[in-house]
């Protein structure tokens, strides 16, 4: 607040300011802009629900203690009086008293008569709370005079029953499956009410070229915020042209300081700084295993390099880092994804293959953000006009064919004026996942879909006999590509996941890529995304960095050399 504060004045009166021998500011209107700045900081600050207790207001829960000890005869047990005084006789209680007075027609409505705070008679008085509720809803008035008070049915909750699978013995969920409506008139009454939806800008996210859309890097919104705060705090002179890269480098250059310039460099000159690179990567999360295959390739590229200046080795450092994390990642772009499913739904005449649609599947623990990766994933092959088919294959989870409907009708609106097309396969709840999986692959070759998206339950990658149905689902789907989506908060554990479901698909068969989620809610998780690529040899195909549709990029090796040689 005094930051803003601060920085509105000197914009309005600088200029009486800099004037020599000020010795009085007019500045009369400045209280409008601090009342506004006011007003904010009241709206973001928390406020604390007050509760506001009203005289002679008493609580149910507390036993009143009558002060008259007379001789007056006991009260029948459970019987109360509306309005009395605690403290007065109970003869005391007139006719005006008892009566509630009339309130006019404008009044707000009543309090019904069973939620009306009464008064206890005396200690004897007192029943149960289970005993006041029973006689509180029988005494209840009923509506109209001629309807008497509804009596309560108990109905005693019977025990669930599981197998081995993990289903409940008893088909008792036909009532919770939403999935489908028998009595719909329409498509839009089948996937539920539609509501408004914003239209997203394609240039905030990708950029079309030669006919395709391509996913924005990771690393370019980082470079457009750095360029734009380096203008703006005029620094351009202490920062490197490349913006973080100057100070990323500096925590690792400082290591060769007491390297000569114009000397060749040895194995024994990098020694020192070696190990000091790789305590810094391990600070970084970097797995030990990493780590030192990373300083390995840096001290490859650098052993035998003849130094000129201190500025020459910070752009060796750089080459070399970029160059051994680049062979570790293995990256992919969105561009080569579209060019497999090109190569699959139009082969070439000499391929001797015949059309078929490209299967995606997407598998993961509990809660990563699966269907909601599987849905930025269809909005980004929608932007290319693919047709696309859902596959609700996580039969389990209640709810999820009921969100997967959602994306759906939300994506048919978001691209209607693309060319794409987008449907879900569904069967509801119960059944199979590698057979729905089959079945959706055939129905997607029969009505001519480009694409099928497969969503999957989520499972605990340390639960053997959760992990082994993967394998099934693997022969029976025969997906071009797995993706694995790994959150960016869980840290190192998913480097274990990785490995589990990695080997949950049988000999033959392995991940194909990464999509790393939430990388919007940590500061830091490259480290992570190193030691997991390095663990499985897996690359990372996609980034999530928010929870639109439009919040996927790829995966840039070159912000992940700055975030690893950055000293924050």
């Amino acid at each position: 607040l005094v930051d803003n504060i601060k920085t509105i004045f000197v914009k309005l009166y600088g200029e009486q300011l800099t004037k020599p021998h000020t010795t009085l500011v007019e500045c009369h209107a400045f209280d409008e802009y601090f009342d506004v700045q006011i007003e904010e900081l009241d709206q973001t600050s928390t406020k604390v629900p007050s509760t506001t207790i009203t005289a002679g207001a008493i609580p149910l829960e507390e036993e009143i203690i009558p002060t008259n000890t007379g001789d007056e005869p006991p009260i029948a047990p459970g019987l109360t009086y509306r309005g009395r005084h605690l403290n007065g006789p109970q003869d005391a209680l007139s006719a005006d008293e008892s009566t509630p007075a009339l309130t006019p027609n404008g009044s707000r409505p009543g309090t019904p008569s069973n939620h009306l705070l009464s008064a206890k008679g005396g200690p004897i008085a007192k029943i149960s709370r289970r005993a006041r509720k029973a006689k509180n809803q029988t005494s209840a008035p009923a509506s109209s005079g001629d309807e008497a008070p509804r009596k309560k049915k108990t109905t005693v909750k019977k025990g669930r029953k599981w197998d081995a699978d993990g289903f409940a013995d008893e088909d008792d969920d036909v009532q919770l499956d939403y999935s489908t409506k028998a009595q719909a008139t329409s498509d839009s009454e089948a996937e539920g009410r539609s509501t408004a939806l914003d239209e997203i800008d394609s240039n905030t996210w990708g950029s079309t070229s030669k006919g395709k859309f391509v996913l924005k890097d990771l690393g370019d919104e980082v470079h457009e915020i750095l360029a734009s705060e380096a203008e703006k705090a005029a620094e351009a002179k202490s920062q490197s042209k490349s913006g973080l890269l100057g100070t990323g480098v500096s925590a690792i250059s400082g290591l060769f300081r007491n390297v000569v310039g114009g000397k060749t460099l040895t194995k024994e000159d990098l020694d020192k700084a070696m190990k000091g690179m790789e305590e810094h990567l391990l600070q970084k999360n970097v797995a030990r295993e990493a780590a030192v295959r990373l300083c390995e390739g840096v001290e490859k590229e650098l052993v035998g390099v003849k130094t000129a200046s201190f500025e020459s080795i910070n752009a060796r450092i750089q080459a070399a880092m970029e160059a051994s994390l680049t062979k570790m990642l293995t990256p992919t772009s969105s561009l080569d994804l579209l060019r497999e499913i090109d190569a699959i739904t139009a082969p070439s005449v000499t391929s001797l293959r015949k059309p078929r649609p490209y299967v995606m599947s997407i598998v993961g623990v509990n809660g990563v953000g699966k269907s909601t990766n599987l849905s930025k994933i269809c909005f980004f092959l929608l932007q290319n006009k693919y047709k696309v088919l859902i596959a609700a294959g996580d039969t389990f989870r209640s709810g999820a064919v009921e969100q997967l409907a959602v994306h759906v009708r939300n994506l048919k609106e978001l691209t209607a004026r693309e060319g794409g097309r987008v449907e879900l396969y569904q069967k509801g709840y119960g059944k199979d996942a590698a057979t729905v999986a089959k079945d959706a692959v055939s129905h997607a070759a029969q009505e001519g879909y480009d694409v099928v998206l497969i969503d999957t339950a989520g499972r605990r990658h340390n639960d053997q006999r959760l992990m082994s149905s993967l394998e099934k689902f693997a022969k029976f789907a025969q997906p071009d590509k797995i993706l694995m989506v790994g959150e960016a908060l869980v840290g190192t554990d998913s480097v274990a996941q990785a490995r589990n479901f990695n080997a949950a698909f049988g000999a033959v068969r392995t991940l194909d890529g990464f999509i790393i989620s939430k990388c919007d809610t940590v500061g830091d998780m490259v480290g992570t995304l190193v030691s997991l690529v390095h663990a499985t040899n897996v690359p990372v195909l996609f980034v999530g960095v928010g929870q639109h549709y439009s919040d996927l990029r790829n995966f840039s090796v070159k912000w992940a050399v700055e975030k690893l040689l950055s000293s924050n």
